[in-house]
C-alpha cells in the first residue's frame, strides 16, 4: 500500500480520534491514586526498596539507556521478508508495513507478559519484588522496539525522553494526558526554542516516575495474594503491556504519519 497523502490524512484522523477517546478513564484508574499512601504503610520494606530501585533505574535509563536499551540490530527480525537493515531503511517503508511489525511484536510481548505475571504471581507478596523490575523492563523494551519499528532510534537520548512520556501518558489523568499530548505535538518542532522548552519539561522525569509508580503499585496490590496472584499477575501484566503498546503505537505512528505528510 502506497502512503498516499489521502491515506495518510485519513490515518492521522484515526489517531487523533483515539487521542480524544483517552479522556474517558476507567473507574479504577480514577481512584487508583488515592490509596497509595495507605498501601505504603503496610507494604514490606523490601518491596518499597524495589520500587526505589525502579525510580533510580528509570533515571539511569533517561541518561544512558542503562540495561534496558534495545538494539537496532534487531531490525531484520521485525521485517523478515523485506530487505531492511537500518533505521534509515525502516523510514522508507509504508506505514502499513510498520503497523504489521508492531502488531506482531505486541502479540508476542503480551503473551510473554501473561506468562511472566502468572509465574511471579504464584508466590504472592514474596515474588512481587521479582515481578516489578521484570515488568518495567518488558514495558520499556516494548516501547523501544515499537519506536524502532517506526524508524526511531532509542539510542538517541531525545527518544528515550519520548519513551518516558509514553509511560507517563498511560498513568496520567485526563488533564495530564492532554498536557502530554500537547508536549509531544511539539516534540519534532523545528523551532529550537519550542524544542528546548519541551525537552526541559521532560527532564523532570522523577515526577513522571512517581505518577507511574502510584498506578503501578495500586494494580500490583492484588498480586500480593498467594496462588490467586497467579490470575491477577497474568491479567495485570498482560493489561499493562497491552496499554503501553497501544499508546506507543499511536504516538509513534502519529509522528511518522506527520513526517511523511511534511
Amino acid at each position: 500500500m502506497d502512503d498516499s497523502r489521502e491515506w495518510l490524512s485519513e490515518e492521522l484522523k484515526k489517531v487523533e480520534a483515539w487521542e480524544k477517546d483517552q479522556n474517558d478513564l476507567w473507574f479504577f484508574e480514577k481512584i487508583g491514586r488515592l490509596p497509595f499512601k495507605i498501601i505504603d504503610k503496610w507494604t514490606p520494606k523490601f518491596i518499597q526498596d524495589k520500587i526505589g530501585i525502579l525510580l533510580d533505574e528509570l533515571g539511569q535509563y533517561v541518561q544512558t539507556g542503562g540495561n534496558y536499551l534495545s538494539s537496532i540490530s534487531k531490525i531484520p527480525s521485525y521485517y523478515p521478508k523485506l530487505e531492511v537493515q537500518t533505521i534509515e531503511d525502516v523510514k522508507t517503508l509504508p506505514i502499513s508495513k510498520m503497523d504489521q511489525a508492531v502488531d506482531g511484536l505486541t502479540k508476542n510481548r503480551k503473551n510473554l507478559a501473561t506468562l511472566q505475571g502468572a509465574g511471579t504471581g504464584i508466590g504472592g507478596i514474596f515474588t512481587l519484588s521479582i515481578d516489578i523490575p521484570l515488568l518495567l523492563g518488558l514495558q520499556l523494551k516494548t516501547i523501544q522496539d515499537i519506536a524502532i519499528c517506526y524508524g526511531y532510534d532509542p539510542n538517541d537520548k531525545k527518544e528515550r525522553l519520548f519513551i518516558i512520556k509514553c509511560l507517563q501518558f498511560i498513568s496520567s489523568d485526563i488533564v495530564g494526558k492532554e498536557a502530554i499530548l500537547s508536549q509531544l505535538s511539539m516534540f519534532d518542532n523545528q523551532d529550537e526554542s519550542a524544542k528546548r522548552e519541551v525537552l526541559s519539561e521532560m527532564q523532570g522525569w522523577r515526577e513522571v516516575v512517581y505518577s507511574y509508580r502510584d498506578q503501578f503499585g495500586w494494580k500490583k496490590l492484588f498480586q500480593m495474594i498467594p496462588i490467586a496472584g497467579l490470575l491477577f499477575g497474568a491479567f495485570i501484566n498482560r493489561s499493562a503491556v497491552h496499554d503501553i503498546a497501544e499508546a506507543s503505537k499511536m504516538l509513534y505512528r502519529k509522528r511518522r504519519i506527520i513526517e511523511k505528510l511534511d
